[in-house]
This record gives structure tokens, C-alpha cells and sequence, in this order.
């Protein structure tokens, strides 16, 4: 007689498959923080890494050159930013040699064929296509891993759809005056960052009392020595984020420095504006990042420190001066 042997079949439950689906759903909840975590360090490592060899490289311009690097043309002013037809520093447009103090350092980042190509400093910027297409070029160092931004524009103020531009993460500290237009006279604008400069002026765009403004070039040399706050306790590059500024382009004299008049993150948390206010240059001239609570800086000696967002004002000004004689030191 045939026997029938019964089998248990081994398996789960549905509740026992949920306890399980529930506990992992759990540890990828814990996971994923954990995760974001490391990723924003190793981003914010990156940007400070980019960050020193830029002010390294600017360190090394300086010995060779005399002096650190200067924005602009003292050849070809612009006479409408000059104010009742007087020449202006010759910040503006790609027709003239209005080149950034980053394009001046490109051969010290690695890039000196980009620099003979587009014929830096003294080239017209729209001399050639060839010129044009350097003026596009994505250079990894100024592009920090938190900034999303698209990496070329055709916005750029000043410019736009003239020439597709490449975009830059980091620019040069303009100083901490804020709030006129025009040289050498001032022709006031509104904002609510008013601020007079330890050079007694409100003219940030075209007489900053920092290291570098558009048109610094037509002031002459700036040295490292003429820094009499002290190389450790001056700003000398910080962040920005392209997609919230229109002035915004590595190669060009307009678009690679800001002020910090205008508090650190405007635009990002300070208030959340959004990029439908990126034209918006009186409140938007300055610096921010995606970085949470803060933006790295440079400082002139070449260190790179993480700046807190909610650094008083008045501190975060006299870090952004060169020669105000303030008695401040960045806290860590």
C-alpha cells in the first residue's frame, strides 16, 4: 500500500515578511543621513581644496608678477560707467580685454594654454571664435561638488546671449563698501546693505576696500604687504552660486567678485528668493552656497576656513577689508 509522506515547506509568513520589510525600511532611514553626511564632507573638503589653489594661486601670480592679480583694462574705459561721460574703469563687455583676475591666474591652476588661446590679459574677448570658446570653458577647480548650477550660461549680465560663458563657483573679495555706481564719481543705488568703506567711499563695484573689485587694474598693484589687517584676518575668495546671480562668469571682470556688505547667503536662506531675483545685483552682489549653515572662504594667507551664516554683520564686514584697522580675528 502506497504511503504518503507529507513534506513541511519551509517559508515566511506575511507577517514575518513584513517585520522584515519594516526593519529595513528602517535602516535605510537610518542610512541615508548617514550617507548625506559624508557626501556633503567630502564636498565641502573638495570646495575648500579648490578654494586654497586658488589663493595659492594668486600667492604665486603675486611673485611673479609684482603685484596679485587685477580685473579689467586700464586701455579701453567704459564711458557708461563713468557718469556724465566720464571714463570709467573699463569694466564691462566682451569687446575690450575686460578679463577677471581668474583669468589672469590660469597659468598657476594648470591652465595656461586656455590663457594663450584667449590671448589673457591683453586680447580682446570676442577677438575670434577660438577666444569665444575659451571664454565657455568648465574649469573642475571652480566648481564646488554643492553647487548644482548649470556650468555655462548665456545670461550672463552684461553680456548675454553675446557669448556662452563659463561659470565659477568662487569669487574675489571686493571688501565691505556698498551702495554706489560710477567712477569717479557716485551715483547711489538702493539697497537696503548701504555701507561706507574704510576707504571712505560707497563705490564697492568700482573702489572696493578689499582685494579685488571690476577695474581694480586702473588703481595700480595691489601686494600682499599693502594688506595691513593681516593676510589671516582678510577674506580673500568665497562662494557663490551662478544659478542666483546673473554676474556671474569666471573669464570676465564683472562677473568674479562680490561684496560682503550684503550678508553671507542672500538668496539661499537669507531670504529664500529663489533665482526669479538673480537680476537683482544690489542684494545679490555677493556670496553664498549650498553648504548647510555657512560658505568657505579663503583667507590672503592662503588658509581656507568654513564661515557660519549667522556671523554678525559688522565681523563678516572688517574680515572683507584689507586696511580698516579693525582688531578682529575669525573664530572657529
Amino acid at each position: 500500500m502506497a504511503r504518503l509522506v507529507l513534506r513541511q515547506r519551509c517559508g515566511f509568513t506575511l507577517i514575518e515578511l513584513l517585520v522584515v520589510i519594516a526593519i529595513i525600511a528602517v535602516l535605510i532611514a537610518l542610512l541615508v543621513p548617514a550617507v548625506e553626511k559624508v557626501r556633503e564632507t567630502a564636498a565641502r573638503a573638495q570646495c575648500q581644496n579648490n578654494l586654497k589653489q586658488l589663493a595659492l594661486a594668486c600667492h604665486s601670480y603675486a611673485d611673479a608678477q609684482g603685484t596679485l592679480p587685477r580685473n579689467g583694462t586700464a586701455l579701453f574705459p567704459n564711458t557708461s560707467h563713468g557718469g556724465g561721460g566720464q571714463p570709467g574703469t573699463g569694466c564691462c563687455g566682451i569687446a575690450a580685454p575686460h578679463w577677471s583676475w581668474i583669468a589672469r591666474v590660469l597659468p598657476y591652476i594648470e591652465q595656461n594654454t586656455i590663457a594663450k588661446q584667449a590671448g589673457v590679459p591683453d586680447g580682446y574677448m570676442n577677438a575670434s571664435d577660438t577666444v569665444r570658446a575659451m571664454l565657455a570653458s568648465v574649469l573642475p577647480v571652480l566648481s564646488c561638488p554643492s553647487d548644482t548650477s548649470p556650468r555655462t550660461r548665456t545670461d550672463a549680465a552684461d553680456i548675454g546671449a553675446a557669448a556662452v560663458m563659463g561659470v565659477t563657483s568662487y569669487k574675489g573679495v571686493a571688501g565691505a563698501n556698498w551702495g554706489a555706481d560710477y567712477y569717479p564719481t557716485d551715483s547711489n543705488f538702493s539697497t537696503p546693505y548701504r555701507n561706507i568703506g574704510t576707504n571712505g567711499s560707497y563705490n564697492g563695484l568700482e573702489r572696493g576696500d578689499g582685494i579685488f573689485w571690476r577695474g581694480d587694474v586702473r588703481f595700480g598693484n595691489l601686494k600682499l604687504i599693502h594688506i595691513t589687517d593681516g593676510t589671516s584676518n582678510t577674506f580673500m575668495i568665497g562662494e557663490d552660486l551662478p544659478e542666483l546671480i546673473l554676474w556671474n562668469a569666471w573669464a570676465y571682470s564683472n562677473g568674479c567678485t562680490a561684496t560682503c556688505a550684503i550678508p553671507p547667503n542672500v538668496g539661499v536662506t537669507i531670504p529664500p528668493l529663489g533665482t526669479g531675483n538673480r537680476g537683482d545685483w544690489p542684494t545679490r552682489y555677493s556670496f553664498r552656497s549650498r553648504h548647510a549653515g555657512g560658505l568657505n572662504f579663503a583667507l590672503a594667507d592662503g588658509s581656507v576656513r568654513f564661515v557660519s551664516e549667522s556671523i554678525p554683520l559688522q565681523v563678516y564686514r572688517a574680515l572683507a577689508t584689507i586696511k580698516g584697522g579693525e582688531s578682529l580675528q575669525l573664530s572657529d
